[in-house]
């Protein structure tokens, strides 16, 4: 199965419809739709029949995904029940808080006894127990990629809310070390000023340059800025669709050994080419 490309990742509110529609309209990668912080609990039950609805209009087109409410929740279990039954119009269901892979493997009988076996889950990494467990929940059933939520996680170290992105460098580190381990997604969370477009970049390039796959974010100002952030140049796609020729070329003939413009290509070589052309959409 090929993962959905993740570069940005629009949030919007399920309960509310309009923004719901202008997201789903937008030309972010993915759009995921909330029923949990956005969403009060009093309209938790109409949240979900919406987006249901919304996701069966839109998901053969776009990749549409829902942040369910979390499993220590009454509405944890409503909520995969119906959505579980809506798996072939999502890319996903995004699960909160995410502490341990028990959460996964639950997640993942319930599903099965519900009758689907295809619809994949991603993981917020946003409590200090989840950072201490990411190698054991990287590997947990279904799961697509593994997103660091910064607003939780923050509030729970006592964080300052002005925190530079360099500051959340061991929490990055471990998230993408355990990604790439078990061959998942890596996605940045949000960044919730929407004034300081400056502030912003710094820190889309920041994950970027660490090797995160995109982004997060919850207004659709920042999808530009992430998607060329987080796209590879013209130069380096080009390198990268080379590289793959040439070691499928090599391979048909047999050769054991492969150069491209003076460079030895090795296995290394080709993971960074592999991982560029995924994140241009070619395949």
């Amino acid at each position: 199965m090929i993962a959905t490309r993740r570069r940005t990742t629009l949030v919007a509110p399920g309960s509310d419809e309009r923004t719901a529609r202008k997201a789903l309209g937008s030309h972010a990668d993915e759009v995921v739709l909330d029923l949990e912080d956005a969403v009060t609990a009093a309209r938790k039950d109409e949240a979900r029949r919406l987006v249901v609805e919304l996701a069966r209009e839109y998901g053969a087109r776009r990749a549409v995904s829902v942040r369910i409410n979390g499993p220590n929740t009454p509405w944890f279990g409503p909520d995969l029940s119906v959505l579980g039954r809506a798996a072939d119009f999502l890319a996903s269901l995004v699960i909160p808080k995410v502490e341990n892979a028990a959460e996964l493997e639950e997640i993942d009988r319930i599903l099965h006894r519900g009758g689907d076996s295809a619809v994949r889950v991603q993981a917020l990494v946003e409590t200090p127990c989840g950072v201490r467990n990411v190698d054991a929940i990287a590997a947990g059933p279904r799961l697509e990629a593994m997103v660091i939520g910064y607003a939780d996680l923050g509030a729970a170290l006592g964080r300052s809310q002005v925190t530079r992105p360099e500051q959340w460098l061991y929490v990055q580190d471990r998230v993408l070390h355990a990604a790439r381990e078990a061959g998942v997604q890596a996605i940045d969370g949000p960044f919730l000023d929407l004034v300081d477009m400056g502030a912003f970049r710094r820190a889309a390039q920041w994950a970027a340059d660490l090797g995160f796959d995109g982004k997060w974010v919850v207004h659709p100002v920042h999808i530009d800025p992430a998607l060329e952030i987080f796209t590879p140049s013209g130069e380096d796609a080009d390198f990268a669709r080379r590289v793959l020729a040439a070691l499928e070329a090599a391979e048909e003939r047999g050769a054991g050994a492969v150069q491209l413009d003076g460079r030895m290509l090795d296995e290394a070589v080709a993971v960074a080419a592999r991982r560029i052309v995924a994140r241009i959409g070619a395949r």
